[in-house]
């Protein structure tokens, strides 16, 4: 196709069809050059809007690419945002199952349910922290739509960030007396460690990178509202999964979430 052929409306259909249809693309920066961020975030209230009017809800926000290391390879500096919908919760036990996906990965994350509504502009870590209810562990699947995970900064954003399922732990604690900093998770694929890390790893502090969204979700018009699930960002690599595996992250403080995967309904 053209670059004259597309549009922001023809990207979210391509995209929404590649999900439904399990089918990776291509990226469309390589044939459209008016794809920027800005453009790419339309696009993606463009992908929510259609997801909202078939009947899911909208019950959060995502946070991406919150290594500063990656962000200075993208050339920004704040994370990402991405929408998450009720039909993306896994409950406490339930299967992924893979044939609904294409080429799942799995990371953990720490999670904030939101008790009060964030707006920027002149969220700091401390602002953001003070306005999280509780904080749990995580564990997140992502599914781009690209192949091979290959795509520039404004594919994956127009890809809700490569969005698909999550899963979080229900005992939840209060964020008072926790440093979110030195938490330590342990990732475990069918009981072997496969990775490490704190949540020093999300923007130096999980509450940094909340602030730094929350600011930039004001530039756009949008804010994080109070009862909002907000997935932080990922803690390690993402690691790919199969049909009979079992994925499993440990807290030091926040408990363990387990997620068994399954390839069939």
């Amino acid at each position: 196709m053209s670059a004259e052929e597309w549009n922001e409306e023809r990207v979210a259909e391509t995209l929404l069809a590649a999900e439904a249809e399990r089918r990776d693309l291509g990226r469309f920066t390589d044939e459209w050059p008016g794809l920027d961020l800005d453009t790419a975030y339309r696009v993606q209230q463009l992908i929510v809007d259609r997801k909202v009017a078939d009947g899911e809800t909208v019950v959060g926000v995502k946070l991406g690419l919150t290594s500063r290391a990656k962000q200075q390879r993208m050339g920004i500096s704040s994370p990402l945002t991405a929408v998450i919908t009720d039909r993306m919760v896994l409950e406490a036990g339930v299967p992924l199952q893979t044939d609904e996906l294409i080429h799942p990965r799995v990371e953990p994350e720490i999670v904030f349910v939101m008790a009060e509504r964030l707006e920027g502009p002149g969220v700091t870590g401390a602002s953001a922290m003070a306005a999280v209810g509780s904080v749990h562990a995580g564990l997140e699947v992502i599914d781009s739509r690209y192949r091979d995970f290959s795509f520039a900064l404004p594919d994956v954003v127009a890809d809700n960030a490569s969005s698909a399922r999550f899963v979080v732990g229900a005992d939840g604690l209060d964020p008072k007396g926790l440093d979110l900093r030195l938490e330590a998770c342990v990732l475990r694929v069918n009981g072997e460690v496969v990775d490490t890390a704190t949540g020093a790893a999300v923007q130096g502090h999980p509450a940094e990178a909340l602030a730094l969204a929350a600011n930039e979700l004001g530039r756009r018009g949008e804010a994080i509202e109070a009862g909002s699930i907000v997935l932080t960002g990922g803690l390690t690599d993402a690691v790919f999964v199969h049909p009979g595996d079992e994925v499993s992250v440990e807290f030091t403080s926040l408990g363990a979430v387990t997620l068994p995967v399954r390839g069939g309904s």
